[in-house]
């Protein structure tokens, strides 16, 4: 008798080995792998797969049900083969630790490392005894699938994945996986830290018109540059009198310059320096509007956004058939560059995956490569004069008398 359940104890453990061993096998296939059974007429291991709530609740039901039998089956033989009566809290102890080891040991541990590492062939090798134990269990599983179904929506919990926890799935990506995806979701992580100031359009680069421009001239401005919506303003550009919406000139192409085209101005909409892009948005959102102009603190004008320019944060550039592509900057080697002195400092960072803070303690109030040069300087640089900071070498390419217009960075200088 304590052969036969010694050899019924060693079965019920490679049960267990192999029920928790399918169990990390189905749930780590990957989309190829299961395209994979499918096509390969593995068709009872696929249809498994794409029930995982039935699925895992068989898995569970067996297991349990097979490492009760061994609990059972081990005290029997260890109280047939060992006499503990006068010590019964030294046999519960053993039984306890020798159990419990057996089955973390060969039921549990030893077959999910493998199927970690041969999930596909797991898959295959179980998918005829779970099909057969599904069909067994079925109305325990259907039970355990509606009950927490029940508990989870009186809950009421979503399944959401927190920005940490998706920055650290990030982190763990390899380089060459899902690139183009992967830049969007780091674009999505670093949405809500991102502020106005970072993406600004700088107030010089602004193309817009005087509200004592004639009618001519304001469509001279429109064709030249193309833009929908043009701000305006009334003396000088700290004055933002409103927004003109191409749109709304349509109608009246055909006026000559006595028309009062100032009439068609829509309020301007404004917003500080500090402002995060993803509140800006919903901003955008709520109150239907493409444009903002950036104010400082004391009520100039730094520069403005738009909608397009919150976008391009998560998808990357967007150009439509009438943009020409722009690029603030040229590789010439490995690691040399050559970029235009406006180019904004968040996308000088973002360009040569710096960190954001490698320039936080000289920048001072800096927005432009430009700017972070005359930070670091102290003063407008000569024609060719070479800068350093920590590694970073730079060297003016171009320059006016009153602003830098292109430099050569280098990286990695000791």
């Amino acid at each position: 008798m304590d052969i036969v359940l010694t050899v019924i104890l060693i079965c019920l453990l490679f049960c267990s080995a192999v029920i928790s061993a399918s169990e990390v096998a189905y749930f780590s296939l990957t989309p190829g792998q299961v395209e994979e059974l499918r096509t390969e007429g593995h068709i009872k291991a696929y249809h498994l797969f794409k029930k995982p709530d039935k699925l895992l609740a068989t898995i569970l039901i067996s297991n349990n049900f097979v490492n009760v039998g061994i609990v059972i089956i081990s005290s029997y033989l260890v109280d047939s083969l060992f006499d503990f009566s006068a010590n019964p809290i030294t046999g519960f102890v053993i039984q306890v630790i020798v159990v419990t080891f057996l089955i973390l040991l060969f039921g549990e541990i030893t077959p999910k490392l493998y199927a970690n590492r041969a999930q596909k062939q797991v898959a295959v090798f179980m998918q005829t005894p779970l099909t057969v134990v599904e069909f067994l269990c079925r109305p325990l599983s259907w039970l355990l699938i509606h009950s927490t179904s029940l508990i989870r929506n009186r809950a009421g919990k979503k399944n959401n994945i927190s920005i940490d926890q998706l920055s650290k799935a990030l982190e763990l990506t390899k380089e060459d996986e899902i690139n183009e995806e992967k830049e969007i979701l780091e674009g999505i992580v670093r949405f809500s830290n991102i502020s106005v100031l970072d993406i600004i359009r700088p107030r010089i680069n602004i193309i817009s018109v005087d509200c004592e421009d004639s009618f001519t001239q304001v469509k001279e401005v429109i064709i030249e540059h193309g833009y929908s919506r043009i701000p305006v303003y009334d003396g000088n550009l700290d004055n933002i009198a409103g927004v003109l919406y191409i749109k709304d000139l349509l109608p009246h192409l055909q006026e000559d310059d006595t028309f009062r085209w100032q009439d068609l101005l829509r309020p301007a909409y404004f917003v500080p320096e500090t402002k995060k892009i993803n509140d800006l948005l919903e901003e955008f959102q709520s109150k239907k509007v493409h444009l903002a102009i950036v104010v400082d603190e004391y009520g100039g004008t730094s520069g403005m956004v738009t909608m397009e320019d919150i976008l391009e944060e998560i998808v990357g550039e967007i150009n439509d058939e009438t943009d020409e592509k722009e690029q603030n900057y040229i590789r010439i080697q490995n690691n040399a560059y050559i970029f235009e002195g406006q180019t904004l400092l968040y996308d000088f960072e973002k360009t040569l995956g710096l960190d954001s803070e490698s320039f936080r303690e000289i920048e001072g109030e800096a927005d432009t490569l430009a700017g972070l040069i005359l930070e670091i300087k102290g003063e407008l640089p000569r024609k060719n004069e070479v800068i350093t900071y920590q590694n970073h070498k730079f060297t003016i390419l171009d320059v006016d008398n009153r602003r830098i217009k292109k430099i050569k960075y280098e990286a990695n200088v000791q």
